[in-house]
């Protein structure tokens, strides 16, 4: 157990600094007026009028961070798939099934999200859809090999 909480840390930690260093280089929208109108997704839907760059959500950051610098947004996005799938083994030793649906989950929200990127018109856009269609991926195949092994448990417990 100490492993994964090690690991938990570890990917906690880097999920961080990307974010923090993520949020400062998406802060570049409020001085690129050009991109207000196609980078401020979260501005939109919260009906938030822009009339000059501090008035966009700061959760547009990252979509500008991504669209046009996704190294650190990336580092963000593999952090997190990471920790999920930590979280996944550490409860599938507490509860197989849950285990089972959770990595279920994670890969429609993957499946979902890759959708989202699908026809991104910028480098980052086409980043992100490869990033999460594999983190979609991943977690299919964790989902199907946690659900092996405890059909294989239960097969080979009733056999003996």
């Amino acid at each position: 157990m100490f492993k994964y909480v090690i690991q938990l840390i570890l990917g906690c930690l880097t999920l961080f600094m990307s974010t923090a260093i993520s949020w400062y280089e998406g802060s570049d929208i409020i001085d690129n007026s050009l991109e207000w109108k196609y980078s401020t997704p979260f501005s939109q839907f919260f009906n938030i009028e822009i009339n000059n760059g501090q008035d966009i959500s700061q959760l547009d950051y990252f979509v500008y961070a991504a669209k046009f610098q996704p190294f650190f947004p990336t580092i963000m996005t593999v952090s997190v798939i990471y920790i999920f799938a930590v979280l996944i083994f550490i409860i599938y030793q507490l509860n197989r099934q849950l285990a089972i649906i959770l990595s279920g989950i994670i890969s429609c929200v993957g499946i979902v999200s890759s959708g989202i990127f699908l026809n991104s018109t910028t480098d980052g856009g086409n980043v992100f859809f490869w990033i999460t269609a594999v983190g979609a991926l991943i977690f299919i195949c964790i989902s199907i090999s946690l659900w092996y092994k405890k059909i294989h448990r239960l097969t080979y417990s009733h056999n003996n």
